[in-house]
């Protein structure tokens, strides 16, 4: 893609001194059309568009909330403070465990209140957990996604240890434990429709940005212990001579229909996958493979990952690759370059899951987080990173996270588009004004509603530059200020409060729709 371009008809009008004492405004360059894609010749180190989350685990209280009996405003608060620490590294995404072990964050009509609240299954916490988690997020301009776990029930072999009217109770046919744990089994037609109904019913009826399945599909192996669905195979698995394929038909049915029924109610609700960093080590059976010699996520879980890509059932793969470069099992330096060759020439965002929690256990040294960013700018088609878990991520366990962001967060960035997914840039911003004030500098402006050939705003991006603005401005995040969430209809309101007094500024806004498609700028105020 070619940069914008520039329309500089500077104008040179300047405006009468606001009330106040406020600072005279100089009105600068006409709006040109933003830039589509990452323009060539950016700092790579602070890209416009990119992708940065943690994940927000509630299983065992691993992130969230951090104990069993908290109060309302003790568990408001802590997730206000992961919401915080997002906006400080400036990550602009959360993924948020609301659906750990068959249970909910939310009142749901299929499944029982989590056990992870209150520390009692079925246990109403007194509010909804999952409308404050997005409200709270989207008021920082931060994506939310929803993370489900699919099929796990209990982290106990138990059915008597969940509430009488838990699912798993009221159809004992449905579960098997295996490896400690409790599962749906995923061979069950039924299962496989009742578990996305229960998943559903949160993308259906709340305000989220993205549905999100983590790794566990069929359980990963427990030593020699069978899986112990031969049964159901029997019943099932006719048309199949092999029940691996069998079980992972049962998972790309799941996959498939699941992304199929969100994108036919919410076609901007985005959905992703974290699954096992390995799809399948390179052999005679898998010449696509990685160069890698671990678990294999095709045999071990029964996901064809690669198969989700190519075939488009996923909008985004965000694959774990939790091990360090040079690690002979599994080279990070590899792996990267195989999903990015896996994901080129589909329309699937690639993010890559990193192991942050590895340097909490002295697992990676304290440089090993920044390293793998930096490799990842090799390869366009790496659209950013999700950190696991938020605990480790504020542990900043050896300075690592210091060091990832002094080198590659010091700015802010957009969320990536995904094209097909829609959505059209917003008209830009218009009656832009700017005035100093004890705070720092108060801009103003107005969006536009939106038209057949254009989007409505659901955020904005505030730049800020030293002089007159040229298109080389915009090329990265070198003087992207915020990005900030529409407030109501009306005349939206941004403070500075970074604002040296003794310096002067250009500020310019553009408009984003919610799928980060991004206007022509505002005219640019000198102040």
């Amino acid at each position: 893609m070619s940069p914008a371009l520039d329309r500089r008809h500077f104008l040179g009008l300047t405006a009468a001194a606001a009330a106040g004492g406020a600072f005279a405004v100089t009105i600068g360059s006409l709006p040109a059309p933003a830039e589509v894609g990452a323009p060539a010749g950016g700092d790579p180190n602070r890209p416009k568009r990119q992708f940065r989350a943690m994940w927000i685990a509630s299983v065992v209280n691993i992130d969230w909330p951090s104990r069993t009996g908290l109060t309302i405003e003790q568990q408001q608060a802590e997730f206000v403070g992961w919401l915080d620490l997002a906006e400080q590294l400036n990550l602009n995404a959360v993924i948020s465990q609301v659906r750990p072990t068959a249970d909910a964050f939310w009142p749901s009509p299929y499944e029982p209140w989590s056990q992870w609240i209150t520390g009692t299954q079925g246990a109403d916490p007194g509010y909804d957990p999952l409308a404050f988690q997005i409200a709270e997020a989207h008021q920082r301009n931060l994506e939310y996604h929803a993370w489900f776990n699919p099929y796990r029930v209990s982290m106990g072999t138990d059915p008597n240890s969940l509430v009488p009217t838990h699912p798993a109770r009221v159809h004992p046919d449905w579960v098997f434990p295996y490896g400690g744990k409790l599962y749906y089994n995923p061979g069950i037609p039924a299962v496989r429709k009742f578990v996305q109904d229960a998943m559903f019913d949160a993308v259906s009826r709340y305000d989220i940005d993205g549905a999100h399945f983590d790794d566990y599909f069929y359980p990963y192996p427990s030593g020699s212990t069978p899986l112990p669905d031969q049964d159901t195979f029997a019943t099932y698995g006719h048309g199949f001579d092999d029940i691996g394929d069998w079980r992972r038909d049962n998972v790309n049915r799941l996959v498939s229909e699941f992304h199929d029924r969100v994108g036919r109610a919410k076609p901007w609700v985005k959905f992703g996958i974290s699954p096992f960093g390995i799809w399948a080590n390179r052999s005679a059976e898998h010449p696509d493979g990685s160069d890698t010699g671990g678990t294999q996520s095709y045999n071990a879980i029964y996901a064809d990952t690669r198969r989700w890509v190519k075939q488009g059932w996923v909008d985004y793969l965000n694959p774990q690759i939790y091990w360090q470069v040079g690690l002979a099992v599994a080279d990070y330096a590899k792996l990267v370059p195989w999903w990015a060759d896996v994901a080129d020439g589909t329309d699937v965002a690639l993010y890559i899951g990193q192991a942050t929690y590895k340097e909490t256990s002295g697992v990676f040294g304290p440089d090993e987080l920044a390293t793998h960013l930096t490799f990842n700018q090799d390869y366009p088609q790496v659209d950013g990173d999700v950190f696991f878990s938020a605990k480790d991520v504020r542990a900043d366990a050896q300075g690592s996270t210091s060091a990832m962001v002094a080198e590659h967060y010091t700015r802010p960035a957009i969320v990536p588009v995904i094209e097909h997914l829609g959505g059209k840039a917003p008209r830009p911003p218009v009656a832009p004004s700017a005035r100093r004030e004890a705070g720092g500098v108060r801009l103003g402006w107005v969006s536009p509603g939106a038209t057949p050939r254009s989007g409505d705003a659901t955020s904005y991006a505030i730049w800020r530059l030293p002089g007159r603005v040229v298109p080389t401005d915009f090329v990265d995040a070198a003087h992207l200020l915020a990005t900030v969430r529409r407030t109501g209809r009306g005349r939206q309101s941004y403070l500075d409060t970074t604002a040296d007094p003794g310096e002067h500024y250009t500020y310019v806004v553009t408009a984003l729709d919610r799928l980060w498609h991004e206007s022509p700028r505002s005219v640019a105020l000198r102040v």
